[in-house]
């Protein structure tokens, strides 16, 4: 077995100490402290360095006794595992925090594709449930080689490419998923009513993410469906609104059911459009610092409007929910939204790989934190369960859609 990840982590754990012992210097030469207080702090930095020596080394020594271990008792061969990744991920998952994680090279360069709107893979929303590792189909993009495969909404990820991915960081799966146009993937799920898991071998293709969809329904009602916020999503929803209001319209439907989230700048900028100027959301780190931002368009959608949501409506969405809520802009339909109130930022490292953390909570414009308790809708209503496995709910049977049309039309006619 090769022995390059063992060398190269303790190169960079030496490193490590040294900028600590760097930092350390500057410290102390910028603070100037009395001799006094200068002799009693460099002895304490001697002892924080000391302990931090010994527990570099104790960990080296640990992973040389793991990997003699492994050379003499592992059954499989190890050739082609990259050791290195597996000890940043698990010294991230150390945090014990659902959301962050370690990025590798080959998945850092996913991520960025797919925060643009277009990748290669098999098209399907998915989410994760963070007590149980489950990984879920929320909704398969129409006409995407998912819908076509037969991937339904609830069906749960039991494997990909024959490896159990329950309990696996969300955002690894996905890298799994992904991959070069025209290559298979084979995808193992658990469905209910099926006594047996379903295998589907699904061929990747090109996807540029449905963003947004938008329609003009019956008395000039305008409907808009954001999937997730993205770059992409900002200019189309700009030319969704402008389209819509050549036309007519007399009310908004904006539908953020199944929207997982997405970037932070994304949902500012479509608010930016919404609400009149103000505050939209601010966020708060571990030392109480405090950014916010601000709606300075002057340009203003100027009808009545709905917002439906519902548990899978998560992060950027209760942001956009919860600041028309806030503003008494429009009546929130459907049901309570997932509750992740918390930032995470991606913070690119020196070799194309990343890390992302949770930075920061946000807030609602009136100081509301809705982390793990979300968004409570003004008009509470669940879709019937016979349409909940539906990839497409038509409209005329969709309960909550009709409900939030009902109230708008209440609030057009007075």
């Amino acid at each position: 077995m090769k022995r390059s990840f063992l060398t190269g982590f303790v190169a960079g754990l030496l490193g490590a100490v040294l900028l600590l012992l760097a930092g350390a210097y500057v410290i102390h030469y910028t603070l100037e402290p009395d001799d006094a207080n200068r002799d009693e702090e460099l002895s304490a930095q001697d002892t924080e360095t000391s302990e931090q020596n010994n527990s570099y080394n104790e960990i080296i020594e640990k992973l040389a006794y793991m990997e003699f271990l492994i050379d003499n008792y592992y059954l499989e061969n190890t050739e082609g595992i990259t050791f290195a990744d597996g000890i940043y991920k698990g010294f991230i998952s150390s945090l014990k925090d659902p959301y962050s994680t370690y990025y590798t090279e080959e998945e850092f360069k996913l991520l960025m594709e797919s925060s643009s709107g277009v990748y290669h893979g098999i098209g399907a929303y998915v989410s994760q449930d963070t007590k149980t590792g489950i990984i879920t189909i929320i909704k398969p993009f129409e006409e995407s080689p998912a819908y076509k495969a037969g991937l339904l909404p609830g069906d749960i990820i039991y494997k990909v490419d024959g490896e159990e991915v329950t309990g696996v960081d969300l955002t690894e799966v996905v890298s799994r998923m992904k991959g070069m146009d025209g290559t298979d993937v084979r995808i193992t799920i658990i469905r209910e009513g099926e006594t047996e898991p379903l295998e589907f071998t699904i061929t990747r293709k090109e996807i540029k993410v449905p963003t947004i969809e938008h329609s003009m329904l019956e008395e000039n009602i305008g409907y808009i469906i954001i999937t997730e916020f993205d770059d992409i999503t900002i200019s189309q929803f700009s030319s969704a609104v402008d389209e819509l209001e050549r036309q007519g319209m007399k009310g908004l439907i904006v539908d953020l059911r199944d929207n997982p989230g997405g970037l932070l700048q994304s949902v500012v900028k479509i608010l930016d459009r919404v609400l009149p100027k103000g505050l939209i959301v601010y966020t708060e780190d571990k030392n109480g610092k405090r950014d916010e931002e601000y709606a300075k368009d002057a340009k203003q959608i100027g009808v009545p409007m709905t917002v439906l949501i519902n548990g899978n409506s998560a992060s950027a969405s209760e942001i956009f929910a919860g600041a028309i809520q806030d503003y008494e802009m429009g009546t929130i339909v459907g049901t309570k939204s997932f509750g992740k109130g918390i930032v995470q930022k991606v913070i690119p490292l020196y070799d194309n790989t990343a890390i992302k953390l949770t930075i920061s909570k946000y807030y609602t414009p009136k100081g509301r934190s809705i982390h793990g308790t979300g968004i409570i809708p003004d008009v509470e209503i669940d879709l019937k369960d016979e349409l909940k496995k539906l990839v497409t709910v038509p409209i005329e049977d969709d309960n909550q859609l009709q409900e939030a049309i009902r109230i708008l039309k209440d609030k057009i006619d007075s």
